[in-house]
């Protein structure tokens, strides 16, 4: 996605040789332009797959998917790191370590939102180390739904995230991925770039 690649090499920060800040327009301010596109590729990428559900972790996935149900017609569900005092019984959860935050959440979907007549679509803002999208193939899978694949908005392909999910047999679509966030640039990889 052209636009995504421009955004993120204007707007984005690079940290470190692991870590891109992109809060400006996916993460904590929501450009909902660029939302919607992404939306749209995830709704070309798997319109033949046939989604009944779209799951994600709160809250940088939300938005994303959000978009991508408005395009294929289905419910969003989101996974919650946080549990209300109305989310309590029936629960499938699972244990999600972040690098980037340094610590474990248990998250959770309630069992009445998924099924085993769903077909779902998982999407999260960014695929590094694997571990939210192994989280939430696990809760999927303890509903007994099916997976259809796994969209990414950034991938950092210089980690291992998308070896463990291809291991597991997953259909993995990402619309930016990077190859190095060396020197404080953001190197793309080249076979990406539509």
């Amino acid at each position: 996605m052209k636009r995504l690649h421009e955004k993120m090499e204007q707007e984005g920060r690079v940290l470190s040789e692991h870590v891109l800040k992109v809060d400006s327009f996916l993460n904590h301010q929501i450009d909902p332009q660029l939302m919607k596109e992404i939306g749209e590729e995830f709704g070309r990428l798997f319109k033949e797959a046939g989604i009944t559900k779209i799951v994600t972790l709160e809250s940088s996935g939300i938005a994303p998917s959000v978009m991508t149900g408005l395009v294929l017609g289905v419910p969003v569900v989101f996974a919650r790191k946080r549990q209300s005092l109305t989310m309590t019984d029936d629960l499938l959860t699972a244990e999600v370590y972040s690098f980037t935050k340094q610590t474990s959440n248990r998250i959770a979907v309630s069992k009445s939102f998924l099924s085993e007549d769903d077909t779902v679509l998982i999407i999260d803002d960014f695929l590094a180390n694997g571990q939210a999208a192994l989280g939430l193939m696990d809760i999927v899978k303890q509903a007994g739904s099916t997976i259809a694949g796994i969209g990414i908005v950034i991938e950092k392909s210089f980690q291992d995230g998308r070896a463990l999910l291809e291991k597991e047999g997953m259909r993995v679509e990402s619309l930016a991925r990077i190859e190095s966030l060396q020197d404080g640039q953001i190197q793309f990889k080249a076979e990406v770039l539509q």
